[in-house]
């Protein structure tokens, strides 16, 4: 089922949660809404539901004129980020919930519950309240008893954001596995930059309640339609006056033409790659570097190095004075991999 945003504009008081924003979601993708806090994504996807409305635009979920319709008429499931589960109610009861509101009989409620359990692997937890189960299973739960009632389209707010590092990345695993299992349409919205990279067939960036850039993790990440949704994404720093990945960044003891000289000033190793903090003539810039490329060469602090762009970008003639505020490296693309090559 396809979802069609177009020109929504929403204000509370003062402030303009989004402004002209027209978006385009597939049938059966999952597409994540990206963006800092504030940057409208909840509020977009509230619109999209039919929790929020807007002063102005329209949706359209599958060709049909969703603007007005209220959220139990516009076939989609919606799941939020403290999931909100019925504490008095069994696993089962809690995703046999809906299909009991809709009167559904009891051998359907049960063999949908099954399916679903089995599906979201709780199948063994089923007689348990939701104060016996983890963080992790009680997310599964609240999937399923928003599958449950068969939905259309799919929607997440923030669903794994309450959850702690390791079972956020196995969650987001096990979502894209049962994505890829039933075909549902579906929109995450997330701040979180590696999980809208991991999961998502396309990204919607936001900032200011616009949105940015539209496209696969792949095409945004490498072709970011500005410094803003470069900076956003991942790890940047500064190759004369222009704004580059510092996994992008060579290191040499020779000059050659293409390359600046540079003092290194610290070396943090991070597991699978190594930071290398430099000064360049008063400019401070840092390079990402794989492991085999670092165990090639000794670096210590106060060694001068030459560094180049590894894809051939040439070396402007002057550095700017700082880098602009929008595109600070965000602490949450600090793991993403090196490519840099040490000679």
């Amino acid at each position: 089922m396809s979802i069609a945003v177009r020109n929504v504009t929403k204000t509370f008081a003062q402030f303009k949660a989004l402004d002209d924003v027209s978006v385009d979601i597939p049938t059966g993708s999952l597409t994540a809404l990206l963006g800092p806090s504030g940057s409208g994504k909840s509020t977009l996807l509230r619109v999209i539901a039919g929790l929020d409305t807007a002063d102005s635009g329209t949706v359209q979920i599958e060709d049909r004129d969703a603007t007005n319709l209220p959220p139990q008429r516009r076939e989609v499931g919606f799941v939020f980020q403290h999931y909100a589960p019925f504490k008095h109610m069994t696993v089962y009861d809690n995703v046999a919930f809906g299909l009991r509101v809709r009167k559904a009989g009891k051998a359907e409620t049960k063999a949908k519950v099954d399916q679903l359990l089995e599906l979201v692997h709780l199948e063994k937890f089923q007689t348990r309240y939701p104060a016996q189960l983890s963080g992790g299973q009680r997310q599964r739960m609240a999937l399923a008893r928003a599958l449950a009632v068969e939905p259309r389209v799919l929607l997440l707010d923030e669903p794994f954001g309450a959850l702690d590092a390791q079972v956020r990345k196995e969650l987001r695993a096990w979502l894209r596995r049962l994505h890829d299992e039933m075909h549902v349409t579906t929109v995450i919205v997330t701040h979180d930059q590696e999980e809208a990279m991991e999961v998502a067939d396309e990204i919607v960036v936001l900032q200011d309640g616009r949105v940015q850039q539209v496209g696969h993790p792949h095409e945004v990440y490498e072709h970011p339609a500005n410094d803003w949704v470069m900076g956003f994404l991942g790890p940047v720093t500064h190759f004369g006056d222009l704004l580059v990945r510092p996994h992008d960044l060579d290191l040499a003891h020779e000059p050659s033409d293409d390359a600046m000289p540079a003092t290194i000033v610290r070396v943090t190793r991070l597991g699978f790659q190594t930071r290398v903090d430099l000064d360049a003539d008063g400019e401070p810039i840092y390079a990402q570097l794989a492991r085999e490329a670092t165990d090639r060469l000794t670096l210590d602090p106060g060694t001068q190095v030459h560094v180049r762009h590894a894809r051939g970008e040439a070396l402007p003639p002057s550095a700017p004075d700082s880098v602009p505020a929008a595109v600070e490296e965000p602490l949450a693309a600090e793991a993403q991999s090196g490519r840099a090559q040490v000679r």
